[in-house]
């Protein structure tokens, strides 16, 4: 399969090009990096403040980055986990690459909220069945608190998960 082709059945890609609706709308984008929420595979909800960093260009690894495309993701994703700190009061936040999936880097960044038992840390957070979950309206709140913190850089009033 050529470059082309790769990127042209790309799910990264995709939501670069404005093809997926994303939930909560793009948090970041410039013309080297892209963030969003990420996309609800098995309902209408997803774990809420589930972040997803991703380079404009198409490359499967951290290995294959440019030292440009490096030091601005590097900053975006210290730059969001403060913001999801301060917007979800988490206690910690955890950042992956997995790359299972799709050949596009892309890095998890997911908040871990007080109370989360210890058998549910790491990549397994998502899966605590008390873990925080939204759909798309309260990802779009969250959202919006995260790009208004990334706006100012201050602390601004946290989120309120719903009920």
């Amino acid at each position: 399969m050529s470059i082309s082709e790769q990127q042209e059945a790309c799910f990264v890609c995709q939501k670069h090009k404005g093809q997926l609706a994303l939930p909560g709308g793009i948090i970041y984008e410039d013309e080297l990096i892209f963030a969003s929420h990420h996309i609800p595979e098995d309902g209408p909800t997803s774990y809420l403040g589930w972040l997803i960093v991703e380079p404009k260009r198409h490359f499967p690894g951290l290995v294959e980055q440019t030292e440009e495309e490096a030091k601005a993701s590097g900053l975006l994703i210290a730059r969001l986990s403060r913001a999801l700190k301060v917007c979800t009061e988490a206690e910690h936040i955890y950042a992956f690459v997995l790359g299972h999936h799709v050949p596009h880097l892309h890095i998890h960044l997911l908040p871990r909220y007080p109370g989360t038992p210890r058998d549910y840390w790491g990549v397994r957070v998502p899966e605590w069945p008390d873990a925080p979950q939204g759909d798309a309206q309260h990802i779009a709140l969250l959202c919006e608190r995260v790009r208004d913190y990334l706006t100012t850089d201050e602390e601004g009033p946290s989120f309120n998960f719903p009920d």
